[in-house]
């Protein structure tokens, strides 16, 4: 398939995917660094740890707001496994909106909060913690419109949507 048929989801979807490889491919050579660094030349570089645990905290926020799809979220669902159906898409209409509302009120202090961090800067990289921290500003934003499409499918009718909820025991 040429990449001018492919639908712009799947390629927003492989440039997610990309960008979390990058991240990975990035924190394991900076980690490799650190080892050889520190334990064949004994001279430790400060700012491999530093890459390392900014790509970690980039990777996680990442791959929840663009890559994880419902079924590949972590549940514990004992309770809602052995609930009937309707009664299932009722716990996902109410904890849907419950953290919808959550984060909508906790937007704006996140966001003066990672503008505040401009001040700041990282130790050996020098850079500005607000570009640093600003993936947890898209995960804010991510968690809402995820939250409000689950919501939305759980309210259509059952006939409609028979996979709009995810189940324990679908397969991937």
């Amino acid at each position: 398939m040429s990449p001018r048929r492919v639908p712009i989801a799947g390629r927003l979807r492989a440039l997610a995917d990309h960008v979390a490889v990058a991240l990975i491919a990035t924190m394991f050579v900076s980690f490799l660094l650190q080892i050889f660094f520190r334990y064949v030349l004994n001279r430790p570089l400060g700012w491999t740890e530093e890459v390392t645990v900014l790509c970690w905290v980039w990777l996680v926020l990442w791959t929840a707001s663009f890559i994880l799809s419902d079924a590949e979220e972590v549940r514990f669902d004992i309770v809602y496994s052995a609930v009937p159906q309707r009664l299932r898409r009722g716990f996902t209409v109410v904890t849907s909106v419950a953290l919808i509302v959550l984060f909508v009120i906790s937007l704006p202090a996140t966001w003066r909060y990672v503008a505040f961090m401009k001040r700041e800067h990282s130790a050996y990289l020098h850079m500005r913690f607000d570009l640093l921290y600003s993936i947890y500003v898209a995960f804010v934003l991510a968690c809402i419109v995820n939250h409000g499409r689950l919501a939305y499918r759980a309210l259509r009718p059952a006939d409609e949507v028979e996979a709009a909820i995810p189940r324990d025991d679908a397969q991937p």
